[in-house]
């Protein structure tokens, strides 16, 4: 015999003569329990594949049911939250007369001691008992005996399962919002380097106006801040217990749900059992969070792909964050950023994976909600692994002022700042509008800056220019000018930098 790893993991004894195989991790650590029973006659087979719940059957499933119904090779990811409630049930139902305290006392021990197992890789894992529940619970009997068989009193695994994932879920949000505040921190930081900097603004990819950098740069932090409060808000919503609705219907025993979600830290139990069980709208609106988080991110890459390309240069990335070409030997490319960009599609895909999951389901628990486990997990880590390399990223890049400089002559980008010089004389909008057209197009003909005309050519479009119309032309003049509430008006930038720097200080 030889003990098989997977991932790390101690999963079961297998027959050398298996050790050849060359199917997935997954089917050899299947193969080798199925192996070892077979080995042993039907009769040891049954012992094997005993289940918790198979008083009322005769036979074992088949090979290929156990194969295809297991998810513990996913879902052990939610152990410390199944233990976590565990405890907390075994609590209550102590409280509760139950059980008894000694029983109680058992039971915690037992848990205390399969999580120091489980993380520390002494853990076997094993797919005949399904799940991380089954696999927990089974092990607990092995450790404590019967004061285990009590502990699933009031319980069932479709309340225990919406119970760890929730929490789960709780702990998710709180890593995704500390990684989004680095993040912020970095752009933070990024600005206060670069007060200063004009560059050009674009609408339709187009020159559009000048902004200051800083102030595109806290467009990011405003627009991160959002998804923190979106995290918050569905953190809100999600924290309610469904703990001791069990299976759809509650239970005639004298538990107490509310101490129960008191312990786990939930404002309280959910109301209604079957609602308890059968929704996930909270995973719904988590994975739509972590997907608009995912877009802005991806707005982010994208934005700076392309001021890191030849076409823009306006900046570059470090060696440390940059790869090479396998046959260009002079490329460097911002790939971390396009990899953030293409893995948005698949935090977008697990959202839709779950909206067609849940679509057509009857209430209340059905094992299609085995299959949410997988795009949750996947959605969570993705988002996480994005706003880390997006951090790092801002941490390791420099703006090219040079360049940036030269291309703010390019677009007539104070147009619309003398649009408002024309107003400012009396000249209504619209037609100081139509008189700013007509003196672009003459500067286009003369290849030319507006600030460039001379005034008697500008007078030749209109009369009602006069010599200080040249304060408000060229960029930094035109910035200058910018001072509604929220504009890039330099007053108004460094505010909101001193503003934000103030909260992150406070955080």
């Amino acid at each position: 015999m030889a003990l098989i790893r997977i991932n790390g993991i101690p999963t079961a004894d297998c027959p050398t003569s298996l050790l050849p195989y060359r199917g997935s991790k997954r089917a050899l650590q299947f193969a080798c329990t199925c192996s070892l029973a077979q080995q042993k006659g039907n009769t040891e087979m049954e012992t094997v594949q005993k289940k918790l719940w198979g008083g009322r059957f005769e036979q074992s499933v088949t090979p290929a049911v156990e194969k295809f119904s297991e998810s513990v090779s996913f879902d052990r990811k939610l152990y410390k939250h199944d233990i976590q409630g565990s405890r907390a049930h075994a609590t209550m139902l102590a409280q509760q007369g139950l059980i008894s305290m000694e029983d109680m006392e058992n039971i915690i021990s037992g848990l205390n001691e399969i999580e120091r197992r489980i993380e520390s890789g002494e853990f076997l894992w094993r797919t005949d008992r399904e799940d991380v529940h089954m696999n927990i619970e089974a092990e607990l009997i092995d450790l404590v005996g019967d004061p285990a068989k009590k502990l699933h009193t009031a319980r069932s695994r479709n309340d225990q399962v919406a119970t760890d994932v929730r929490l789960w879920c709780r702990d998710s949000m709180d890593k995704i919002i500390h990684k989004i505040m680095d993040f912020q921190v970095a752009l933070i930081k990024l600005a206060d380097s670069y007060k200063d900097l004009i560059i050009p603004g674009y609408t339709h990819l187009q020159r559009a106006q000048p902004l200051l950098l800083p102030h595109l740069l806290l467009a990011y932090v405003e627009q991160l801040e959002r998804d923190i409060g979106r995290l918050k808000d569905c953190q809100q919503r999600m924290n309610y217990c469904p703990l001791g609705s069990c299976a759809l219907a509650g239970t005639g025993l004298p538990i107490d749900r509310f101490a129960t979600a008191s312990a786990l830290g939930f404002i309280e139990p959910l109301r209604n059992s079957v609602d308890a069980v059968s929704d996930r709208d909270f995973l719904l609106e988590f994975l739509s969070v972590n997907s608009i988080l995912a877009v802005h991110l991806s707005r982010i890459a994208e934005e700076w792909v392309l001021w890191a390309s030849e076409e823009f240069g306006f900046l570059t990335p470090s060696d440390a964050v940059s790869t090479g070409s396998s046959i260009m030997p002079q490329k460097k490319n911002p790939d971390p950023m396009e990899l953030v960009r293409g893995k948005s599609a698949r935090v977008i895909g697990n959202l839709t994976t779950l909206l067609v999951l849940c679509k057509g389901l009857p209430h209340a628990y059905n094992r299609d909600l085995q299959e949410d486990k997988e795009p949750l997990f996947d959605s969570t880590e993705t988002v996480i692994a994005m706003l880390e390399v997006s951090t790092e990223f801002a941490y390791n890049i420099s703006f090219n002022e040079e360049r940036i400089a030269k291309s703010l002559t390019a677009g007539h980008l104070d147009a619309t700042t003398m649009a408002d010089y024309l107003v400012y004389k009396g000249v209504p909008f619209r037609t100081s509008h139509e008189i700013v057209g007509k003196s672009v197009a003459l500067a286009l003909s003369k290849g030319c800056q507006l600030s460039e005309l001379s005034i008697a050519e500008l007078r030749s479009v209109n009369p009602a220019f006069d010599e200080d119309v040249y304060k408000y032309l060229g960029v930094q003049n035109a910035v200058g000018w910018f001072r509604s509430f929220g504009s890039t008006g330099k007053a108004c930038v460094m505010e909101e930098l001193r503003l934000w720097k103030d909260k992150v200080v406070r955080r």
